[in-house]
């Protein structure tokens, strides 16, 4: 083998140098390329406001495919942003679980506005495909956000069925005789059953006062309702209740909401209904009450969260009623089987129910339907 002359070293030397150029320069192009595609998905990500990382539930975008009610209790999945216009009916930046510190006191209404009525949620939250959500339950058993896309496909088929088994977080059987329907604590959906259909669902229920529920929520819940009944449309409607430290009873929920397919000029509101009781002081860390001192006079009957029934002392002396001495104001129905008595009187298909006073059905042992009360 002729051995290379100096020429013919530096020719090759010179090729070799060349073709290392080259793949070095090919390397550096794919080194590129990959950048930019992290570059891409950092930007992505900075479409999720700090309002969809803290709901910690996934919103189907315009356009998907609607989210069963079966996947209600899905969690911890990120949502996609939605295709809904901009608009300054609703915000898309900020936390939107307001502080008790910004709320006034109590001072005998049952709800106060928040932020000027405008809802906290984002922009990526709106979506007209329906959707369930509902917290899991924290440490103390306390519900936590509830969140949905309400429409007619979310609202109930069925008669409400019953919802006496669950026990939410401070739960007492407590009675007033100056409260609507004598108990002080309903067992309040965070989503009422007209708009979701649900009953004994325990990541939905809290002990919320006969005023809260009565004259604070369900004013909202109708008005949701109707426009849903009346228009077809979609409505986002988010309920937090809101917790002082490790108390067991919420001092309120926030309930917001913002109609979809007309960019909320049919519903949008943001609003703070006050868990209590005119006339009754409430532990929240424990749900006891006593009366306030105005109502000191009143006699007020208690029973213990761990009664397994409500019990009610029979006088045998009391005369029972005749129908036609209880006047409309004081009378209730009962079945003609169950123990159950009823404002309603078509309540549960009752067939022929007898017309009492509240007060004789509660001496013979009967106690509120949870349907009607």
């Amino acid at each position: 083998m002729k051995k290379l002359n100096k020429k013919s070293i530096g020719i090759i030397i010179a090729v070799v140098f060349v073709l290392l150029i080259g793949f070095i320069g090919d390397t550096d192009n794919n080194g590129s390329t990959l950048n930019t595609t992290q570059n891409n998905a950092v930007t992505s990500s900075n479409l999720f406001t700090e309002n969809d990382i803290s709901d910690g539930f996934d919103v189907p975008s315009n356009g998907s495919s609607a989210t069963t009610k079966n996947d209600k209790t899905a969690e911890n999945e990120k949502p996609e942003p939605s295709s809904a216009k901009n608009t300054n009916a609703a915000q898309d930046k900020g936390n939107y679980k307001v502080k008790l510190s910004s709320i006034p006191e109590f001072s005998g209404k049952p709800y106060v506005v928040i932020n000027n009525n405008i809802p906290g949620l984002s922009l990526s939250d709106r979506t007209a495909a329906y959707f369930e959500k509902y917290t899991a339950l924290d440490y103390l058993e306390r519900c936590g956000v509830a969140f949905a896309c309400l429409g007619k496909e979310t609202m109930p088929t069925e008669d409400r069925g019953a919802i006496g088994s669950v026990k939410p977080s401070g739960w007492y059987t407590v009675k007033y005789d100056f409260v609507d329907g004598k108990y002080l604590y309903n067992r309040c959906h965070l989503i009422g059953f007209q708009l979701s259909g649900e009953n004994a669902n325990i990541r939905n229920l809290i002990t919320g006062t006969r005023y809260m529920n009565v004259d604070g929520m369900l004013p909202f819940e109708n008005m949701v309702a109707d426009y849903i009944k009346e228009t077809g449309n979609h409505v986002l409607y988010r309920v937090t209740p809101i917790f002082k430290g490790s108390e067991l009873v919420c001092r309120g929920v926030q309930i917001e909401a913002f109609s979809v397919e007309d960019n909320g000029d049919g519903i949008c509101f943001n609003v703070f209904c006050y868990n209590n009781q005119p006339g009754v002081e409430i532990d929240y860390a424990t749900g006891e009450s006593r009366l306030s001192k105005k109502n000191e006079t009143t006699t007020q009957k208690k029973e213990p969260t761990t009664a397994k029934v409500e019990k009610t002392t029979q006088n045998p002396t009391t005369q029972p009623q005749t129908e036609s001495s209880v006047s409309d104001n004081e009378a209730v129905y009962l079945p003609k089987s169950g123990k159950r008595y009823h404002s309603d009187p078509t309540c549960s298909g009752m067939k022929e129910p007898r017309k009492v006073s509240i007060k004789e059905a509660q001496d013979l042992g009967y106690t509120a339907c949870g349907r009607c009360y």
